[in-house]
């Protein structure tokens, strides 16, 4: 169940990567993943939305008892 979430991660990291975000404006990858605006793409912020909620269903009871959906 700790690994379920781990797909989702890279994906999460290469898209961030691969962002204005951190390419024109030189922010850290922290920043970017709290970042709002524009400045990801709305693939990257449905990722980010997704990766949260995979790791809040590793800390939900019934999640734990069914197991993480994972990706």
């Amino acid at each position: 169940m700790s690994k379920s979430c781990k797909g989702l991660a890279g994906e999460l990291v290469k898209c961030l990567s691969e962002s204005d975000c951190m390419k024109v404006q030189n922010r850290s990858f922290r920043e970017c993943v709290r970042e709002q605006s524009p400045a990801i793409s709305t693939e990257c912020a449905g990722l980010r939305e997704t990766y949260l909620f995979c790791k809040r269903g590793q800390v939900d009871m019934r999640s734990r008892i069914r197991g993480n959906k994972g990706y």
